[in-house]
């Protein structure tokens, strides 16, 4: 039975004795009432506790408070004897009274006042110092509060110019570019021109020297010449003749044949030469076409740092933005100069030049006293002329110049003129490119009277007929040689003196001009030539009144001048000889010119008028 009950637990009984109550059992109405009455018994003990420990504390304050007012009764009495006591005995012990004791602690007491009041005068002076510290702190601590603005304002210069530089950065590639475009098609031209009149003048050349052999061996039949030449030489006289028919037309017929300049190009070539640089010209309009007004005008751009130097001129100036100026306007001006070519009569000067107006209103609004030497915003425009305006004129002067073009050589002066002398340097400081552009001018010079100065020398007899090929070509060829010695020194004042009277006296004047006067016939062509050379010498050379003897460079052209003088004197020309003591007299040979006076017995009164 036992093992039967342990496999089947489950079939035992419930036993419903062991029950758990939830819930309390409810309270009768007696029993609540006797709780009631307990509680309430409590409170009152624990009330009547509280009261009796209220009233013993209450009865110990009261004895401390006793204790305390009797204690000072005592002190009291004690001390109000004790006065009277030191009062009597004072008043028995007082020592004897005089005007020395009393003087002596009044000094006394007046050193010791003074002292107060010196240490009371450090303390105001002390506290008055602080207040002007305290002052100046307020007055830095309120302008401290526009520190927000300050840094916003640099902030956002910091974040344009590095915007600027950006895109210069990337322009100036393009800016090369079209640059050398432009470069490279007006060497062109130049090169066109400079090799065309050197093979016309072989070929001129050849053809009378062939032309001279046939008269000398006085063979029959015609000369035989070759294609290429008598092309070039019916192009020459073509060239020639409508240049004739234009000055007839304009009315100048004092022209001398040589002079020209000869630049004149076929239609086609010249068509091509305008399309070529119509469309470089277009490029160039394009540069900055995506660019904002901020970053590539140069009115912009300075206008931001002019504001910065009217806000904080300290940190302006610190920053040495007056250095930094000319290369960041660099790129922005070599865009201007694109289309810019001194070489051309009528070219725009620099001084009309926008950016030129720009830098100097940027100047003149300094705020600091532009009188003063140190200030770099002064020096903004000579910078950018030697860095950017003078190197530009040396590449035209050295590759594209043509030294016997007056109209070239001409302009060329004009703008070397404006820069050289009023821009160029600051006081007296050498400026490098000025010094290269001086010598890429000498440079053009000699290479002009080695290339291109050609005066043949052909018998008297060859010549005299002033019609005749011979004779013309020699007069051409003189010419165009006065005609450079004239344009070298047109340079007068630019360049130094001893370089020019090297150049125009020693290399053209002796050595081509005078040898050339020396072979012709003599006569009125020859006087007239004289006084053309005599007028191209600079007047400042013969200023000096004390001066009775010419420069020494003069000296085979006055001998020149005595020789055909005294030719002159036993023929018919004696107005010559008065024409040729004239330009004694002008190029201050005047020993020279009294000696033929008194030969020829002239009027010196009527000289001197005509002078």
């Amino acid at each position: 039975m036992k093992r039967s009950s342990d496999e089947d637990p489950e079939s035992e009984p419930d036993d419903h004795d062991k029950r758990i109550l939830f819930t309390p059992k409810p309270q009768t109405l007696r029993q609540r009432i006797a709780e009631e009455i307990a509680s309430r018994n409590e409170e009152t003990s624990e009330k009547s506790q509280e009261d009796e420990n209220q009233d013993i504390w209450e009865q110990q304050q009261m004895t401390k408070a006793v204790k305390i007012t009797e204690g000072r009764d005592i002190d009291l009495s004690y001390s109000s004897d004790s006065l009277t006591v030191k009062k009597f005995a004072i008043s028995i012990s007082f020592p004897p009274v005089n005007l020395e004791i009393i003087k002596k602690q009044l000094h006394t007491r007046l050193t010791l006042l003074q002292n107060t009041h010196r240490s009371h005068q450090r303390e105001y002076e002390r506290y008055v110092e602080d207040i002007k510290s305290s002052k100046s702190t307020i007055q830095n601590l309120e302008s401290s509060s526009n520190q927000a603005l300050n840094y916003k304002f640099y902030k956002s210069m910091k974040i344009y110019v590095e915007n600027l530089i950006d895109c210069l950065n990337e322009k100036i590639i393009h800016i090369q570019e079209i640059e050398s475009s432009m470069h490279a098609l007006l060497l062109k031209q130049a090169m066109t021109l400079m090799k065309r009149r050197q093979d016309e003048l072989k070929h001129e050349s050849t053809y009378l020297q062939q032309l001279s052999r046939k008269a000398e061996t006085s063979t029959n039949g015609s000369l035989t010449v070759d294609e290429n030449t008598q092309r070039i030489l019916e192009e020459v006289e073509s060239r020639r003749s409508k240049r004739r028919q234009a000055r007839t037309f304009t009315g100048n017929c004092n022209h001398q044949e040589g002079t020209s300049s000869d630049d004149e190009l076929p239609s086609t070539e010249m068509t091509d030469f305008q399309k070529n640089q119509g469309d470089i010209l277009q490029d160039h309009e394009q540069v900055f076409e995506d660019v904002d007004d901020d970053f590539c005008k140069i009115q912009n751009i300075l206008l931001k740092f002019q504001e910065w130097r009217e806000k904080f001129p300290d940190s302006y100036y610190d920053a040495f933005i007056g250095l930094c100026i000319p290369k960041l306007l660099n790129p922005l001006i070599r865009v201007q100069l694109i289309d810019w070519n001194p070489l051309k009569l009528g070219s725009t000067g620099v001084k009309q030049m926008s950016w030129f107006t720009s830098i100097e209103e940027f100047i003149d609004s300094s705020v600091e006293d532009t009188k003063k030497d140190n200030n770099p915003d002064k020096k903004i425009l000579s910078t950018v002329i030697n860095k950017t305006i003078i190197p530009r004129l040396t590449d035209f002067i050295e590759f594209i110049w043509d030294p016997l073009s007056t109209s070239q050589t001409t302009s060329l002066i004009t703008h070397c003129r404006v820069i050289l002398e009023e821009h160029s340097t600051w006081k007296n400081e050498v400026s490098k490119s000025k010094q290269d552009l001086l010598k890429s001018i000498v440079s053009s010079m000699k290479k002009a009277i080695e290339d291109d100065v050609f005066i043949p020398l052909y018998p008297k007899s060859t010549i005299e007929d002033k019609t005749s090929a011979y004779s013309k070509f020699q007069e051409r060829q003189f010419w165009s040689a006065l005609k450079l010695f004239c344009n070298i020194l047109l340079w007068n004042g630019l360049l130094p003196d001893d370089t020019l009277k090297e150049l125009g006296l020693g290399k053209l004047l002796n050595r081509y001009l005078i040898i050339a006067l020396l072979h012709a016939i003599p006569g009125p062509d020859v006087v007239k030539k004289c006084s053309q050379i005599a007028a191209c010498l600079p007047e400042k050379w013969f200023e000096n009144p004390a001066m009775r003897t010419s420069i020494p460079q003069m000296e085979h052209f006055i001998q020149f001048l005595l020789q055909s003088a005294h030719n002159f004197s036993r023929s018919e020309f004696s107005n010559e000889v008065k024409e040729i003591i004239l330009i004694l007299m002008k190029i201050k040979a005047l020993n020279q010119a009294e000696s033929l006076i008194e030969e020829d017995h002239l009027d010196l009164k009527s000289l001197i008028k005509e002078v």
